[in-house]
């Protein structure tokens, strides 16, 4: 699997202005690094590394087809991602429909396993080695991955990606059930505290579609806010938040900027920026180091 092509790049060049991208975070665990996905426009897609202890931001992959952000996971060191793929034609054994693992910010497929239809669940990283519960790939070999983390498919429930990294569903959210069989169907209500809790701040967010904050006509857009004490402040312009693991506030806005703020309570300060709406595709190939374990 390779990130570009010479064709793609002329499809990316037709002097259309962009739109503000959609845009999706994935924190490591246990490394002071985001995943970005970055969608737009149209159907193309671009992958960077937030390096949260700079700060600062490496582009990587432009990709043309599609991404399931809520199906993706990065793994708790934050050198692997584990993406759900669309992409058309294809002529490789993984087939149009896959799932995968390569090296952030890179989408040079280590691992790949044809998944046929976009009804598939994805897969995530789990900190207990040795487990491929998804198979013997149809695409290289992931074993060394497995010498640290198992690789698992995930549960259909809203919010996937958040509950893997301490987002809890509040009680007066409505059950599962109602959810229906992919869990699409609900609005609920999920929450996370400040790590250490230095000002009791928590961050919320309730909707039912969560992966870009922009759901089908018949979904109500997510939003966030936050919360401290009694007081419960709205966070405008918000598609994407979560906490670093130092307390720290990061965004990404509807406008298309990459932020990180300090909060007091209900109240946030911006420490830093980073513009990603005015990029364009430029599909480059990936460096040699994103082809190896």
């Amino acid at each position: 699997m390779t990130d570009s092509g010479s064709a793609d790049i002329q499809a990316a060049t037709d002097g259309r202005p962009p739109s503000h991208p959609r845009i999706f975070g994935i924190p490591a665990l246990s490394a002071p690094v985001v995943a970005v996905l970055r969608r737009g426009p149209s159907d193309w897609w671009h992958v960077g590394r937030w390096l949260l202890d700079r700060p600062e931001y490496e582009p990587g992959a432009w990709f043309k087809g599609s991404l399931y952000p809520q199906k993706c996971d990065l793994s708790p060191n934050g050198r692997w991602l584990a993406y759900a793929a669309l992409r058309e034609p294809s002529d490789w054994p993984a087939g149009s429909v896959f799932e995968a693992v390569s090296r952030l910010p890179w989408l040079s497929a280590l691992s790949a396993w044809g998944a046929g239809t976009t009804y598939s669940r994805g897969i995530h990283f789990e900190d207990a080695p040795g487990l491929c519960e998804i198979g013997a790939p149809d695409v290289g070999d992931p074993g060394p991955c497995l010498a640290q983390y198992s690789i698992r498919i995930n549960v259909p429930i809203q919010f996937a990606v958040e509950r893997r990294r301490g987002w809890v569903e509040t009680p007066d959210s409505p059950p599962r059930r109602a959810g229906g069989p992919w869990d699409e169907d609900r609005n609920v209500t999920m929450i996370k505290g400040m790590p250490g809790g230095q000002s009791g701040s928590e961050l919320i967010v309730t909707g039912s579609f969560a992966a870009f904050r922009t759901s089908p006509e018949w979904h109500e857009p997510a939003v966030y806010h936050l919360k401290s004490n009694d007081e419960l402040a709205e966070l405008a312009g918000v598609q994407w938040a979560d906490w670093s693991a130092d307390g720290r506030l990061l965004i990404a806005t509807t406008t298309g900027t990459l932020e990180m703020h300090h909060v007091e309570g209900t109240h946030h300060e911006a420490l830093w920026s980073h513009d990603l709406a005015g990029m364009t595709p430029n599909p480059q190939p990936a460096p040699r180091w994103a082809s190896e374990w």
